[in-house]
């Protein structure tokens, strides 16, 4: 309990909102995404990830092991189709950046995939591996928003990581 507040107090202090953001492309996708109106779920992460299926016109999806998670997604977007390979979007509980690696040279991640990851600060072991992912060559993209992470793989940007109030 005390490590979550003392990571939220740390979270606080160096996050932003849009006006912090000079990529274009996350500019957007915070502005035009995170930041629009409506809510699909009470929970901050599977709305950011049902905004983003949406913002993004996602095609194939891969949910590890969260059923609820699973059935919101096929309720609200039927034309979304789950898929063990190349994926739009990924979203997991906890991934490491060996597992990074293996995803990415398997091909399930595409030069526009997103990773979503959920609860990055739970403990001390999460934000370990948040930040080891953070530090992953192979992303260009990540942001930290305190309930989950969200990693891109962009090879036409520069290295970036933004903390963003959502």
């Amino acid at each position: 309990m005390w490590f979550r507040f003392g990571t939220f107090l740390k979270f606080l202090s160096k996050s932003t909102n849009q006006h912090g953001v000079h990529s274009p492309f996350v500019f957007k996708y915070v502005t035009k995404c995170l930041y629009a109106k409506g809510k699909f779920s009470k929970d901050k992460t599977a709305n950011v990830l049902l905004k983003s299926i949406c913002y993004f016109k996602v095609k194939t999806i891969y949910i590890h092991k969260n059923p609820d998670l699973k059935k919101l997604v096929e309720i609200h977007f039927p034309q979304v189709h789950p898929s063990e390979n190349m994926v739009d979007i990924l979203y997991t509980k906890y991934l490491d950046a060996h597992d990074l690696e293996k995803l990415l040279s398997n091909g399930k991640l595409h030069n526009d995939s997103m990773v979503l990851i959920d609860s990055i600060h739970e403990d001390q072991e999460s934000e370990l591996e948040w930040k080891n992912l953070i530090e992953s060559p192979n992303i260009t993209v990540s942001m930290d928003l305190f309930h989950c992470g969200v990693l891109f793989v962009r090879k036409e940007q520069v290295k970036e990581h933004f903390t963003i109030r959502i």
